[in-house]
């Protein structure tokens, strides 16, 4: 036992770069694809097929989604400070978290805890939404402003899923949690994208709280997309106009 602190990902030598261990040069340029990459170099493991392509749709349906805040943050930052590309990606970035994008986290957590519950998994459910209704919280990964009555992002996901033939059993969690949230609230509710994706990332393998880092992986090559047309169709000057335009000025105490 030491306590000098390790690193089992990488090491670069003259003649080549080692990833848990696997030569870069001879083992993984042109043999494994980014996907597999991610999820090999975050938790030192080969996906599966299976777990290669969920991972995949994943990350896909997390790139884009319009005008977002992480996006509008991205496309302000890029367009103060041109110089720097990384300042408008990072903006964005900051915008992944537990409102817009990233709520997958919160979401795999309850999967978590409903698959820990075995054979109670129905009545934890219950539990669940009856706990964020008394609170007046909402369930992280159901609901959409705009998806209604469902999002065909997490629907597309849940079919992906199911195709595979492979066991799925925080999909089960989460579809037992769907007809909970549905019940406490009296209507239905959607799974949104994030809800689906926290289910699919699990049954992957990939634990809770590492599941918004594969949102910020797809987000940011989302951004750079934003920050290439701010480069050649700025909308900086536009958006800074509506902002405006929405939120007129008012003296303090005059409020209507």
């Amino acid at each position: 036992m030491t306590d000098t602190p390790t690193t089992a990902i990488a090491i670069a030598t003259r003649e080549d770069v080692t990833i848990r261990g696997k030569s870069l040069c001879r083992e993984m340029i042109g043999a494994m694809g980014f996907t597999e990459t991610i999820y090999f170099q975050v938790l030192g493991r080969m996906p599966t097929r299976a777990q290669a392509t969920l991972v995949d749709a994943c990350l896909v349906t997390l790139m884009e989604h319009g005008l977002t805040p992480s996006a509008l943050s991205a496309r302000l930052v890029y367009s103060s400070a041109p110089e720097a590309l990384q300042a408008g990606v990072a903006a964005g970035l900051l915008g992944v978290g537990s409102v817009f994008a990233g709520s997958m986290e919160g979401c795999a957590a309850l999967l978590e805890r409903l698959v820990a519950a075995g054979d109670g998994m129905e009545a934890e459910a219950r539990v669940i939404a009856e706990e964020h209704r008394a609170a007046r919280r909402p369930v992280a990964g159901f609901g959409h402003p705009t998806h209604k009555p469902d999002d065909p992002r997490a629907q597309v996901l849940l079919r992906l899923a199911r195709a595979q033939g492979v066991p799925l059993p925080h999909v089960e969690a989460l579809e037992r949690l769907a007809a909970a949230v549905d019940n406490a609230s009296g209507r239905h509710i959607t799974i949104n994208a994030t809800g689906a994706i926290a289910a699919l990332l699990a049954d992957c393998g990939v634990p809770a709280a590492i599941t918004r880092g594969f949102a910020l992986i797809a987000r940011c090559a989302g951004l750079v997309g934003h920050l290439h047309e701010e480069q050649h169709d700025p909308a900086m000057r536009a958006i800074w106009a509506a902002g405006e335009a929405a939120v007129p000025y008012a003296e303090a105490g005059t409020e209507g």
